[in-house]
């Protein structure tokens, strides 16, 4: 049967969807298919000629020569990926099919544009990253820290920060605001954004194109700091709790392509941040008194034997006081479980006050307080705390419609090493020094 072309062979491949490359032995594109355009940017006679290693992208660049080596030894290959930069700086990621022509000394190469599938697959492998580091991370701190590694992975990110609503709703809390080196004082810029960001309750480019159609204060804020960001609101099941942004390079423009994927993003991250913060609460309701908002029993003796372990470690001096209000049965017989849920509660506030935010104050009991005071240089420094609690406690405490009470308290103090050799030994010696002070009862005052 006779051979019959309608048009040279050329004219076909310029019908394919994925883009036909030849490459000769120097390395330079000889032929460039039609679909070139649409996947690199580059026309076909832009092409021609060009140093084929120069639009791969620098990573990629030592792989794409080996493979080019065996391709050229005679090796074809079915499926190489890399990825190219196309004409406008943006990453292309190639699925190549290649062989060698011996007779025409050329590299004859199909491109197929996978981009969107591994965008995808960056995507889903996101997703699950974010979701599982709501699970392996400590805290909120370490779980931006983890958030802002992944989406740097899929987004160009100089910068990431992380506002969330106050419990009241009222204002918004930078809790993340760093770069790749490290936490970054809050910018005006960052909390103007995020305020818009929450006001527009939608996505925010921020860049010279948008400017116009920005409120002033910010459009001033920008144009002191010319560079691009993008805001998504942070949307749980609950309803907003906050914003994420990101601050491109100093050359990176967002697209809307991006915005979209930030967003779809930020739903993930929303949730993850919901969930961190469900057990960030469940585990401070299992260690912390629910009234007085003090570390508990459990937590106590957790805390106690750190600090011993510690002291001994490190041969520094720990006390303990054992408090014990006075009476205090009389006072919710006489005045009423509110009057004396609110004396406990300004009980408590009044020890911390007492002491410094390295030392621990524990509710362990109905009416009893333990405070463990570290690395302290004398036993003369717990007794000058003993009797700065006696004073702070001697003020009244006002109870609404029922006048005021004084109530006193019992301290026991116990010193290691003098007085125990272990844990239980110093908690016996203060509970016993407690005991010995006992003093009178609640008085109106």
């Amino acid at each position: 049967m006779e051979k019959f072309f309608p048009a040279p062979v050329a004219n076909f491949a310029d019908l394919l969807l994925d883009a036909v490359c030849m490459v000769d032995a120097a390395g330079r594109f000889v032929f460039a298919s039609a679909a070139c355009e649409r996947i690199f940017g580059y026309t076909p006679e832009e092409m021609q000629g060009r140093v084929m290693i120069d639009m791969v992208a620098p990573e990629d660049r030592a792989r794409t020569l080996a493979a080019a080596r065996d391709i050229m030894a005679g090796e074809p290959n079915r499926h190489f990926e890399n990825r190219y930069l196309r004409k406008d700086g943006t990453l292309v990621h190639i699925l190549w099919s290649a062989r060698w022509s011996e007779q025409h000394q050329l590299r004859v190469a199909v491109a197929r544009d996978i981009t969107a599938a591994k965008q995808a697959e960056a995507t889903r492998a996101a997703l699950y990253a974010i979701s599982e580091a709501a699970h392996a991370t400590d805290d909120l701190p370490q779980l931006f820290q983890h958030i802002h590694q992944v989406i740097g992975g899929l987004l160009p990110a100089a910068c990431l920060a992380v506002a969330l609503d106050d419990e009241c709703g009222g204002q918004l809390r930078f809790a993340y605001h760093a770069d790749q080196q490290g936490p970054l004082p809050q910018s005006l810029l960052a909390r103007l954004m995020g305020e818009e960001v929450r006001r527009q309750a939608r996505p925010l480019l921020l860049a010279p194109a948008t400017l116009a159609s920005l409120p002033e204060p910010l459009r001033a804020a920008a144009g002191l700091a010319p560079v691009s960001w993008l805001g998504v609101p942070l949307t749980s099941s609950q309803g907003p709790i906050g914003v994420l942004m990101l601050q491109g390079p100093r050359e990176h423009a967002y697209t809307d392509a991006e915005r979209d994927l930030l967003l779809f993003v930020s739903t993930q991250v929303a949730t993850a941040i919901q969930r961190k913060r469900m057990h960030a609460q469940l585990r401070f309701m299992a260690q912390h008194d629910e009234l007085t908002r003090l570390p508990n029993r459990r937590l106590f003796h957790d805390r106690l034997e750190t600090a011993f372990a510690r002291a001994q470690r490190q041969q520094n001096r720990l006390s303990l006081l054992f408090i014990d209000l006075d009476k205090f049965k009389r006072v919710n017989d006489e005045y009423g479980h509110d009057s004396g849920d609110l004396l406990l509660k300004e009980v408590a506030w009044r020890l911390q006050a007492c002491v410094r935010e390295s030392d621990t104050v524990a509710r362990i009991g109905g009416d009893e307080f333990v405070v463990i005071l570290e690395n302290v240089g004398s036993s003369e420094h717990a007794l000058v705390v003993r009797d700065k609690i006696h004073q702070a406690l001697a003020e009244p405490v006002p109870l609404a419609e029922r006048g005021s009470l004084r109530i006193e308290a019992s301290i026991g103090v116990a010193h290691y090493p003098e007085h125990g050799a272990d844990t239980q030994q110093l908690l016996r010696h203060a509970d016993n020094a407690m005991y010995a002070s006992k003093t009178p009862a609640p008085l109106p005052a």
